[in-house]
């Protein structure tokens, strides 16, 4: 399987400093009010909440396929609470589905499935992830 990269530069003290982010064809700015308050800019949480988005529909998608289903779009959104520590407390998926045929209950254990095994849900097993998955045939 393929290995990918991603670098980080921060330069300065935490509030005055700012930094980027780059991966493939991505590079954007980050500082702490990015983060911490409302700044221009992207924050580690933002990434993450888009890289678990899109594990998580590519699952999804690869489970409905599996069972027999064609899905044609599928959106998913993750909401990554940050608190005081700071730390990742929570991430909401919230995802709707078109797949034509599919009967609810089959949907939702689908989803659940995808939720629990897609890399970016494995790799932040320490976090609460909660799933609001809806079906539109």
């Amino acid at each position: 399987m393929a290995i990918r990269n991603a670098q980080a530069v921060w330069t300065g003290t935490l509030r005055e400093g700012a930094g980027t982010m780059k991966f493939a064809n991505y590079d954007g700015a980050y500082t702490w009010a990015s983060r911490f308050d409302v700044g221009a800019g992207t924050n580690p949480e933002e990434l993450l909440g888009a890289a678990h988005a899109g594990c998580y529909s590519m699952f999804l998608s690869a489970l409905i396929t599996k069972a027999g289903f064609t899905p044609t779009r599928i959106q998913t959104t993750a909401r990554v609470h940050l608190e005081a520590g700071p730390t990742i407390t929570l991430i909401e998926l919230v995802t709707e589905a078109h797949v034509a045929g599919l009967d609810a209950a089959k949907f939702q254990e689908l989803a659940a499935d995808a939720k629990a095994q897609c890399p970016v849900s494995k790799a932040l097993a320490s976090v609460t992830i909660q799933l609001d998955a809806k079906l539109i045939g």
